[in-house]
């Protein structure tokens, strides 16, 4: 979504993802497009269903066909166009240039394989290292996030859940990829390692110079690590903009009841929190208007006629909102400090 061409480590433009069964097809990505900058962090934000998974999986190609498809016009990651590699540039590709946090530490380590192993396995085969040079660098990934090099011959099984995810980060960072996917990295972790494991992420990108998505639905983590912001909705990007346009000056109805949900804290506790009222979209349909409109305080007949166009406020600010073509419309809401 970015106006002009910068020095981008991903381009992602008209990204369409569905899933093909006998019974029925889910539209689980339509339609989206955005920059990633070198060097920066942004967050795919939104509630479970949204696609912002099922998206990042397809920046590494790792969407399961059948009954996955995947489409788009561009899909670059370091100016290597990912829909026409063969295998064995995906292959070269996935560690190298773009790796992956994976949301559950428990199951994205091997139980049979030591640590070490794990992690000189990614650096034999992108870094040509014998084994022996592998594993001295896996002591010293080890190391970096915070685990002594001694415990390069454990199994994971020895490791708390905090210390399973930094073994995980330590795997995805041994070649110094130029992108990271951070997808719900600590969902599984109690709130002080989650602490731990955020300011470890933020330090070893700002050390590596990486570009990162952080997908998330945690607004909280969001406003400690990111520059930019995708708010996602069944399947679209329904407001994008820098941290600061997106926390104070909130444009998309949807992402007003994101903030409106949270809770306050030191607020007056007679005051209800807001949830979103009714359920998100049915992703096997196809709705002729705004897929948020069922759920909208602000929808009018309109908003059910069309999905709406983006419309741009500042130089990244866009929102995909109708009731933007009213000159006096807007959303209430307060700037957050």
């Amino acid at each position: 979504m970015a106006e002009e061409m910068k020095d981008l480590a991903l381009e992602v433009k008209n990204l369409n993802i569905r899933f093909e069964t006998d019974d029925e097809t889910v539209y689980a990505v339509n339609g989206i497009s955005f920059d990633l900058e070198k060097q920066k962090t942004m967050a795919l934000v939104g509630e479970t269903g949204a696609g912002k998974t099922t998206t990042v999986l397809s920046l590494l190609k790792l969407v399961q066909s059948p009954p996955g498809v995947v489409n788009a016009d561009t899909l670059k990651v370091v100016g290597n166009d990912v829909m026409k590699m063969t295998a064995t540039e995906l292959e070269a590709m996935r560690g190298k240039d773009i790796a992956m946090i994976f949301q559950d530490p428990m199951s994205s380590l091997n139980p049979v394989m030591t640590v070490g192993e794990q992690i000189a396995e990614s650096v034999m085969l992108h870094e040509g290292l014998d084994e022996k040079a592998a594993m001295e660098h896996a002591k010293e990934m080890l190391a970096l996030v915070g685990i002594s090099g001694d415990r390069v011959n454990d199994y994971p099984h020895q490791f708390s859940g905090g210390m399973k995810q930094r073994v995980v980060i330590a795997i995805a960072l041994a070649c110094r990829p130029s992108i990271l996917i951070a997808d719900e990295p600590t969902t599984a972790l109690d709130v002080t390692i989650q602490a731990q494991v955020l300011e470890l992420i933020k330090k070893l990108k700002d050390e590596y110079k990486t570009s990162t998505i952080l997908v998330t639905h945690d607004l909280g983590i969001v406003a400690e690590t990111c520059d930019i912001v995708a708010v996602m909705y069944a399947g679209k990007i329904i407001e994008y903009g820098s941290l600061e346009e997106i926390f104070n000056h909130t444009k998309h109805p949807y992402t007003e009841g994101l903030f409106n949900s949270l809770p306050v804290m030191g607020g007056d506790r007679s005051q209800k929190l807001k949830p979103i009222k009714g359920l998100t979209p049915d992703p096997s349909k196809i709705y002729p208007g705004c897929t948020f409109a069922e759920r909208c305080p602000y929808a009018t007949e309109k908003c059910t006629q069309g999905f709406p166009e983006y419309k741009k406020f500042g130089a990244t600010h866009i929102v995909a909102c109708s009731r933007y073509d009213e000159p006096d419309f807007h959303i209430e809401r307060k700037e957050i400090d």
